[in-house]
């Protein structure tokens, strides 16, 4: 027996909701972007085979991988021992800003439950995912975690009875994603920002996300627009992705609605309603914010699947 799961990227943050909002991407051209993890029985011990794109940028010593980590983790939560081979196949660049890590982690964690049976629920699983997430950025957040195993674009609540809520999208958005080829720390970009806010800051944080979340239940899509802003990390964060506020003025003079950075960065987002500007945005950043054979751009919607079992 083996189960294989697919972990599809996600955007945290989401401009306006920094560790409080995220949403998983599914290209329009049906590609699958995100992780795949394969687990299988084996006589003893866990082993790990790399694949993928982007395996050649991972550590080769299979203790040090993150996938390889998971599995020791879901089997001391277990209180057992088993043989495992588990096959990564690495499709996200580290330090995407479009949850890499996350999606190595929810596609094990996914693939080892489903693997066993399912022993932990939902909402256990997903507090697994966020817990062993932390471990890696340095904080708890599920921001990535979340919508990458669940779909959708998600509200982190973290309360006794649920991490998140899923709330409505914008069916007509196209997400233009660009990843422009470098990579950054998620550590280090956190690092950037300060450990304390001023008032107004804090109060044009809750309007702006509030809003946002009113504006999603209502579908007013202009409202969402309006309001989609990041003031508490892009001003820290800008400057250090290279490119990133020249490429945003030039995405606003071609029509797009709004741009921001995924996650951490240095992947960008930006928004519109029109196909064919969304093309256009793409080739201008396929020309200008890409490295050529590094980085790579995509037109999405949300995934409303998230995780899921594929062949």
């Amino acid at each position: 027996m083996s189960v294989t799961i697919y972990a599809p990227a996600s955007m945290g943050n989401v401009g306006v909701g920094f560790d409080l909002l995220g949403a998983a991407l599914a290209p329009i051209d049906g590609s699958l972007l995100g992780d795949k993890v394969t687990v299988a029985a084996a006589d003893s011990g866990i082993s790990l085979a790399l694949a993928g794109y982007w395996a050649n940028k991972l550590p080769q010593n299979p203790q040090e991988n993150i996938v390889y980590q998971c599995a020791e983790f879901f089997l001391a939560h277990l209180n057992k021992d088993a043989g495992l081979q588990l096959t990564l196949e690495k499709n996200l660049p580290v330090g995407s800003g479009l949850g890499s890590s996350a999606s190595s982690v929810v596609a094990a964690l996914m693939a080892l439950n489903e693997y066993f049976d399912k022993p932990f629920n939902q909402q256990e699983l997903l507090r697994l995912m966020g817990e062993f997430e932390g471990k890696i950025s340095g904080s708890i957040h599920y921001d990535n975690v979340a919508p990458c195993y669940l779909g959708g674009m998600q509200l982190m609540l973290d309360t006794p009875k649920s991490v998140c809520e899923a709330i409505p999208d914008f069916k007509q958005w196209y997400w233009v994603v660009a990843y422009p080829g470098i990579s950054l720390s998620t550590a280090k970009m956190r690092g950037l920002m300060p450990e304390q806010f001023n008032k107004q800051t804090t109060i044009d944080f809750g309007r702006y996300l509030s809003a946002f979340v009113h504006a999603s239940y209502k579908q007013d899509a202009e409202l969402a627009i309006t309001v989609l802003k990041d003031v508490l990390a892009e001003p820290y964060r800008a400057g250090e992705i290279p490119k990133y506020s020249q490429a945003k003025a030039a995405l606003a003079e071609l029509g797009m609605l709004t741009t921001g950075i995924s996650g951490s960065g240095p992947t960008l987002f930006s928004i519109t309603d029109d196909l064919e500007v969304a093309n256009r945005a793409q080739q201008w950043l396929n020309e200008h914010y890409i490295e050529a054979d590094k980085g790579f751009s995509h037109i999405c919607r949300i995934d409303a699947q998230g995780s899921r079992v594929v062949d």
